[in-house]
C-alpha cells in the first residue's frame, strides 16, 4: 500500500520537496535555494534551468532521507511561485530567456498602453486583476517584444510559454499543462469561462498556440517520465497561495488564510461565484477539484514583507540571519515613532501604485537598529490589516456574510512570535498558527492524493488541520488607531516618487 504524497514547491526563493502522510504531516524535506538575478532597478530574474536542475536534485534528496522509494509514493502534486514566466522551445525545452519574476517592474508602462483609454481596469471584469506589472500576461507580451525572434518564432508555433507550475511539469512529464489558479494569474483566462480569451489574447498580441492546456486543480495529468519518480502520476497543481489556503482547509466561504513569505498573501474564501472587488482586492480562483465547480477567493497580494527582513539582513547588514530580527526588536518597547513602508517595487493591494517607492518615515536621532527592526516587522502587520479592511469594504459592498472573526496564518514568519501578537492587536481578531506550517506544498499533497482516492473527500482535510497556537488581540481600540493614522501619514510620503 502507497504510503505518501509528495510536492514539489518551486518557490520565489528555492525549489522543495516535502513527502507527507496520510495525516497530512511532514515526514521528509529537501530544500534547494537559487539566485535572484537583478540585471537593473527594478528588474528580477531567475535562470529556469538552474531551477529545474534543484528541483530534479530535491526529489533524490528527500526519497533518501526519508528511506522510500517510488513505490510508497501514491502521487504528486505541484505549487509554485505563481506569476513568474518563462518562455521555452518546444522542440528541445530550453529556455529562450530568463525567467521573469512576480516582483519585476520593467513592464509598468507597457500596462499602462495595454490600458488605452480604459486605463487599468481595462480587463478586470473578465480577469479579475487590474493590469500590473505583477501578473504574467505583460511580462510574456514583454519577452515577445525584447527577446531576438521571439515573435516570429511564438507565431510559429515553436515556443511554450507557462508560469512555474508549467515548466516543472513540462520537465516532469513532456506535458504543456497549467491548472486554472495559475491561469487566473496571467490576465488572459475569462474568469467564469476558466479558458484562454482569444480576444484579450489578440489584444495582448500573444499567440494562443503558445499556452499551456488549462486543467483543473486536482485531476491526474500524466505520469513522471525518468528519475526516481518515473511512472508516478502528477495530480495535483495549485499556485502557491491558493495551495496555502487549501492546505489551512479554508473550503467554507468566509475562511481566510494569510501567507507570511516573500511577500504577504491573503485569500478569502468566497464560494462558486466570484466577487468583484470595489475596494482594490483581486478575484481569483481559488481551487478546481476535477469537475466540480469552481471556487473563488478575494485575496490581497503584499509585494513585500518577509524580503524587506532579507533585505535588513543582506543590504543593511543589521542581522546576519532572519530570525535574529525578533530578538532585536525585543531590545526596544516600540517602534519609537519609525514607520518602514516598504514600496521597493511600487505598492500592490490595496492601493496599487507603481509609482510609489519605499520610506521610512519619522526618523529622529532616537531611532536605533532595534526601533527599524520593530517598524520592519511592523509594516508586515499594517499592511495586512489594509487588506482585511479592503475585504470587509468588499463584503458590505456585496452584502456578503463574510465577516473575518479568526485569522489563519503560515508561512515563514509566522515563527515570529512578536510580529504574529502584533498582528492580532491591530487586526483585533485572533491569529492562529496551525500544528502543520507547510501549508503551501500540503494544499498540492492534497490536491493530488483527492485526486487518486489517497484522501477520499475535503472532509479528511478538514479533520488533520490542527491549531498549534493561537494569538489573541490586546490593544486597547485608541492605542490601534494611533498607530494606523500615522502609518497612513507614512504610506502617503511614498507616492508620485517614481515617474
Amino acid at each position: 500500500m502507497r504510503r505518501y504524497v509528495a510536492a514539489i514547491d518551486q518557490g520565489t526563493t528555492s525549489s522543495r520537496c516535502i513527502v507527507f502522510d496520510r495525516d497530512g504531516r511532514v515526514v521528509e524535506i529537501a530544500q534547494r535555494e537559487h539566485e535572484q538575478i537583478f540585471p537593473r532597478a527594478g528588474w528580477v530574474e531567475h535562470d529556469a534551468e538552474t531551477i529545474w536542475r534543484n528541483t530534479e536534485s530535491v526529489i533524490t534528496e528527500v526519497l533518501e532521507k526519508a528511506g522510500i522509494t517510488a513505490a510508497d509514493i501514491a502521487a504528486v502534486g505541484v505549487t509554485n511561485q505563481r506569476e513568474t514566466t518563462v518562455v521555452w522551445e518546444r522542440a528541445t525545452g530550453k529556455p529562450i530567456s530568463h525567467a521573469i519574476v512576480w516582483q519585476d517592474t520593467r513592464t509598468d508602462r507597457l500596462c499602462d498602453e495595454l490600458g488605452g483609454d480604459i486605463g487599468r481596469s481595462r480587463y478586470q471584469e473578465k480577469t479579475g486583476l487590474p493590469l500590473s506589472t505583477y501578473f504574467a500576461g505583460p511580462k510574456l507580451r514583454w519577452i515577445l517584444d525584447n527577446v531576438a525572434g521571439a515573435r516570429a518564432r511564438a507565431e510559429a508555433g515553436d515556443l511554450c510559454f507557462g508560469t512555474m507550475d508549467s515548466w516543472v511539469l513540462w520537465n516532469l512529464t513532456g506535458e504543456h499543462i497549467t491548472d486554472v489558479t495559475n491561469a487566473s494569474r496571467t490576465m488572459l483566462m475569462d474568469l467564469r469561462t476558466l479558458q484562454w480569451d482569444s480576444q484579450i489574447c489578440t489584444e495582448f498580441d500573444v499567440p494562443e498556440s503558445m499556452l499551456p492546456q488549462i486543467r483543473s486543480s486536482s485531476e491526474v495529468y500524466a505520469e513522471i517520465s525518468s528519475g526516481p519518480l518515473a511512472g508516478i502520476p502528477v495530480a495535483g497543481i495549485l499556485g502557491d497561495q491558493q495551495a496555502a489556503t487549501f492546505g489551512q482547509a479554508c473550503l467554507i466561504p468566509g475562511e481566510a488564510k494569510n501567507t507570511y513569505g516573500t511577500g504577504n498573501f491573503m485569500l478569502l474564501n468566497t464560494g462558486t461565484i466570484p466577487v468583484t472587488s470595489e475596494h482594490g482586492l483581486l478575484t481569483t480562483v481559488c481551487y478546481r477539484l476535477g469537475t466540480t465547480d469552481p471556487v473563488y477567493a478575494l485575496e490581497g497580494s503584499i509585494a513585500v514583507t518577509g524580503s524587506l527582513v532579507q533585505w535588513l539582513r543582506d543590504n543593511l547588514g543589521l542581522i546576519e540571519s532572519a530570525d535574529e530580527i525578533e530578538d532585536l526588536a525585543r531590545t526596544v518597547d516600540d517602534n519609537g515613532g519609525a514607520y518602514f513602508v516598504p514600496a521597493f517595487s511600487g505598492l500592490f493591494a490595496p492601493r496599487w501604485r507603481p509609482d510609489a517607492r519605499g520610506v521610512i518615515a519619522g526618523m529622529t536621532r532616537f531611532i536605533g537598529k532595534g526601533h527599524l527592526a520593530r517598524a520592519v516587522l511592523e509594516s508586515t502587520a499594517f499592511q495586512t490589516r489594509e487588506v482585511v479592511d479592503a475585504m470587509r469594504s468588499d463584503a458590505e459592498s456585496g452584502n456578503l456574510d463574510l465577516e473575518l472573526t479568526t485569522l489563519k496564518v503560515d508561512g515563514g514568519m509566522v515563527a515570529n512570535d512578536l510580529l504574529m501578537q502584533f498582528q492580532a492587536d491591530i487586526l483585533d481578531v485572533p491569529v492562529v498558527r496551525p500544528v502543520v506550517i507547510e501549508t503551501t506544498a500540503l494544499g498540492a499533497a492534497y490536491a493530488a492524493g483527492l485526486a487518486v482516492d489517497f484522501w477520499s473527500t475535503t472532509d479528511e482535510i478538514r479533520g488533520n488541520w490542527k491549531a498549534d497556537k493561537t494569538w489573541e488581540p490586546n490593544m486597547s481600540a485608541e492605542v490601534r488607531d494611533e498607530y494606523l493614522t500615522t502609518w497612513n501619514k507614512a504610506v502617503e510620503r511614498t507616492y508620485n516618487w517614481a515617474e
